[in-house]
């Protein structure tokens, strides 16, 4: 009979703790707990943003592109639009009424090296001269990027660029001579200062990079020009990286093309939210070194285009943008206090990242950039 009571006791305990237990709210996480796991909102537009493309030149259009700009098929010689053997320069009026469209305020021209690569300055120099003889240019703005050539200016990560002063002198000339595109009355400033972006600036080795840009900025302050000086890094990485060759020596930063993810399965599938979680450190932490951080969008990325067995995911591009739209609002929710936002690009499409007209899309993604930084 004991024995029964003890069995009829233990099996009431344990149906009791069962109980307890099965009460208990789990501890089992969950996606809602992850960081991630949030929605990119809709970032109303209360003033204008300061929109910035980049405008690229190429000597063939690419068979393995598959859109179709509205204007046709087109690549560049001697600076000048070319459709079928044709020169058509027209095709440039027509892209600076689409970027009013699209409600840009500036295009960025690359240049190279006047002093160290002047063949192919000529080149970068005759697609200017194209743009500001358009009839429209003067409703568009420009500014210049300056290419960074550490092959040519003999840099490298043991070699500071002091190490050869002729090529130091090449360097510091190069800024003198491209000031002259500052002197046009369509050139862009930045808070009354003439913005001048410097691509791959993360790749200057320098002795002593605060002395470096000093010397640029005192060069162009001689000739008239006060500087707004963007730096740029690549995608993808910490602020800190080469903080000792951008603090106190540039104005503003950005990151490259973000969209190049290769084959990071979790910047694909959380695109905007990664982008989101590193803008906002870039931005809080350049703001901190009393610098400002430029959020540079891409309306989609293909790689397969310059590799066609490439197994890089891309961003396929679709009608509707809803993509490129949600980005936009990860730029808006990270801009600094000037309101830079650059596009990267207008029309490159090697890459896929334009946002001119295409026979597939039309003027759709012209009207997602106006209706994402533009109060009208």
């Amino acid at each position: 009979m004991k024995n029964k009571h003890f069995y009829i006791y233990s099996s009431l305990m344990l149906l009791m703790m069962a109980g307890l237990f099965s009460c208990k709210k789990s501890t089992a996480p969950t996606p809602a707990d992850n960081f991630l796991d949030y929605t990119i909102p809709n970032v109303p537009v209360t003033s204008n943003y300061l929109v910035g493309a980049f405008y690229y030149s190429f000597s063939s259009f690419s068979t393995a592109v598959t859109e179709v700009p509205t204007v046709g098929k087109y690549s560049y010689t001697n600076g000048v639009p070319v459709v079928n053997g044709v020169a058509t320069p027209a095709i440039m009026q027509q892209h600076i009424a689409d970027a009013d469209t699209a409600g840009i305020d500036y295009f960025i021209f690359p240049v190279r090296s006047p002093t160290l690569d002047n063949a192919n300055y000529k080149q970068d120099s005759l697609l200017i001269n194209t743009f500001q003889a358009q009839p429209n240019s003067s409703t568009m703005k420009f500014a210049l990027s300056y290419t960074v050539n550490t092959g040519l200016l003999g840099v490298s990560n043991t070699v500071a660029i002091e190490a050869n002063a002729a090529k130091l002198a090449n360097f510091y000339n190069d800024f003198k001579r491209i000031a002259f595109w500052m002197n046009k009355s369509n050139y862009q400033k930045v808070n009354g200062k003439y913005i001048l972006v410097i691509n791959g600036a993360y790749n200057i080795n320098s002795n002593n990079s605060v002395t470096l840009y000093q010397q640029i900025r005192t060069n162009l302050s001689a000739m008239g020009f006060q500087v707004y000086i963007v730096g740029s890094q690549s995608e993808w990485t910490p602020p800190a990286r080469f903080y000792y060759r951008f603090q106190n020596c540039v104005d503003a930063m950005y990151e490259a093309n973000m969209a190049e993810y290769a084959n990071d399965i979790d910047r694909y599938n959380l695109f905007p939210q990664m982008c989101d979680q590193n803008w906002a450190y870039w931005k809080s932490t350049l703001e901190s070194w009393n610098m400002e951080f430029i959020p540079c969008v891409q309306a989609g990325y293909n790689y397969q285009i310059t590799a066609p067995s490439s197994s890089s995911l891309s961003r396929p591009r679709t009608v509707g943008g809803a993509w490129y739209t949600t980005y936009t609002n990860v730029a808006k929710r990270n801009a600094s206090k000037s309101r830079l936002i650059f596009v990267d690009s207008f029309n490159n499409f090697t890459y896929d990242t334009q946002i001119e007209p295409t026979q597939f899309y039309g003027n759709n993604y012209l009207n997602i950039t106006r209706t994402a930084f533009k109060v009208k």
